[in-house]
């Protein structure tokens, strides 16, 4: 899994993941503020996936509910753009799994990259 935060000219960052999954991913540990999500769901040709944020830096999948599900359906890449942001108080912290909603711990079966712009 190749990470990365790339610091942008507007005071953003870029964040990066190229096989997102199960695990979930400290992106920021303060205070977060979300204006676009890319994600690249195109390597799993038959089955939809969820990427999933949370407004914490502690997380068990399948048991934390999640403050933002974002469904990509199969074989599909999308780009979800929040002109006012959205904010995450506490934390910032990312997952993908193959069940919407709190439960889910299957990750997919392909790659899922994912990127995230927040301030």
């Amino acid at each position: 899994m190749a990470n990365s935060n790339i610091p942008l000219l507007t005071g953003a960052t870029l964040y990066t993941d190229t096989a997102s999954g199960v695990t979930a991913v400290a992106i920021k540990a303060s205070s977060a503020v979300v204006y676009e999500l890319e994600l690249d769901n195109t390597a799993n040709a038959a089955a939809a996936s969820y990427t999933k944020l949370y407004n914490t830096g502690t997380v068990t999948v399948g048991t934390t509910v999640p403050d933002g599900v974002f469904y990509i359906p199969a074989a599909t890449k999308i780009t979800v753009v929040l002109p006012a942001g959205v904010t995450y108080g506490t934390a910032l912290t990312v997952a993908t799994v193959t069940t919407g909603g709190t439960a889910g711990v299957t990750a997919p079966t392909s790659s899922v990259a994912i990127k995230i712009v927040y301030v």
